[in-house]
């Protein structure tokens, strides 16, 4: 018989926590072996019960998440997803959670998520934060210096167009990547796995580390050299293009690969509008979205760029890419920003 998935969580609202309980529950593959409504009930638990993955609220009494999560990293290291609402203070702390080691943020049911679609995402996610092998609590990423580049304004003005997808642990991958990139570069655009407002935050955080501008996207807002565009959470990011030029459509939809905004949604848009002047880069996380989408842009003319085992924090996503053909390039994630450089320069 298989082991389940062990998972505590840890929120002052018994709503909350009767809800994540009975969704969690529909998965044979899932147990959910306790509740506490704060940390330091949660810490005998703990100890007592020994979960695989812990489900953590922020803002709880008698110790707030952030404090306890980085005792936690400090003295019992473990998988841990943040359960964040989806205000904007609230995402500004789980994007510190993440620094200090939590895996994956998911945001509370609501108006931009239903518990159907939050059932769907959590499920997946509990599951990728449990594979982790070998887990350690996630460092900041800080700048560093950027690859080498032959021509400069070559680059920039190529008319080329580079896609990134990441999921779990990509909020570490993708900011590796482009704080080693140089201002001048094509457009990129992104899609993280992550709740409304916290995009905007990382965005923010990004823009202030890099040489790049980076922005989570706005509808219809046209690509320019030089500018990295995030894609909204809760939102897909379509690339469209008119007599003006490219330009990205942000929009409400279905869950796509139980994801919104989901690298299909994306990449397939880059193979439709783009063919062989695009680079697609798949980057470490759960499932299987954006698989399928860079194999269209493979078989478009692009090159396609997968991040290694060896360097994914959960090999999933690009592991289904290499496995359905989809890329032509592995490489690590230090090794991932050159060789975006070496794949430009080539085209």
């Amino acid at each position: 018989m298989e082991t389940k998935i062990k998972v505590l969580i840890v929120d002052d609202s018994e709503l909350v926590c009767n809800i994540f309980s009975k969704e969690l529950a529909k998965d044979p593959g899932l147990e959910v072996v306790g509740t506490a409504p704060d940390p330091i009930i949660a810490r005998d638990l703990i100890a007592k019960l020994k979960p695989d993955v812990l489900l953590l609220d922020i803002e709880m009494p008698k110790m707030d998440g952030l404090t306890f999560l980085e005792q936690l990293m400090a003295y019992y290291p473990m998988p841990v997803i943040i359960v964040s609402s989806i205000a904007k203070e609230g995402s500004a702390a789980a994007l510190r959670a993440t620094e200090l080691g939590a895996a994956e943020v998911i945001a509370k049911p609501g108006p931009s998520y239903s518990v159907k679609e939050m059932t769907e995402q959590l499920i997946e996610k509990v599951k990728a934060v449990y594979r982790i092998k070998d887990f350690k609590p996630g460092k900041r990423v800080d700048a560093s210096r950027p690859v080498m580049v032959r021509d400069e304004e070559r680059l920039i003005n190529s008319g080329k167009i580079i896609a990134i997808g990441a999921s779990t642990g990509g909020i570490e991958a993708i900011t590796a990547i482009l704080t080693k990139l140089p201002a001048k570069m094509p457009p990129i655009l992104i899609v993280q796995h992550m709740p409304p407002h916290f995009t905007k935050i990382f965005a923010e955080r990004l823009d202030s580390i890099c040489a790049l501008e980076v922005k989570e996207a706005d509808d219809k807002e046209v690509l320019t050299s030089g500018k990295a565009l995030l894609a909204p959470g809760n939102k897909h990011m379509v690339l469209k293009k008119n007599q003006s030029g490219y330009y990205v459509e942000v929009k409400a939809g279905p869950l796509v690969m139980h994801q919104r905004p989901s690298i299909e949604v994306l990449f397939r848009s880059l193979a439709l509008y783009v063919g062989k002047d695009a680079v697609g880069v798949i980057l470490t996380g759960a499932g299987k979205d954006g698989a399928e989408g860079l194999l269209d842009m493979k078989n478009a003319g692009a090159i396609t760029i997968g991040q290694d085992e060896a360097s994914s924090l959960v090999y999933g996503i690009p592991k289904e890419a290499a496995a359905i053909g989809a890329v032509s390039k592995v490489a690590s994630l230090d090794e991932i920003p050159q060789t975006i450089i070496n794949a430009l320069e080539a085209m």
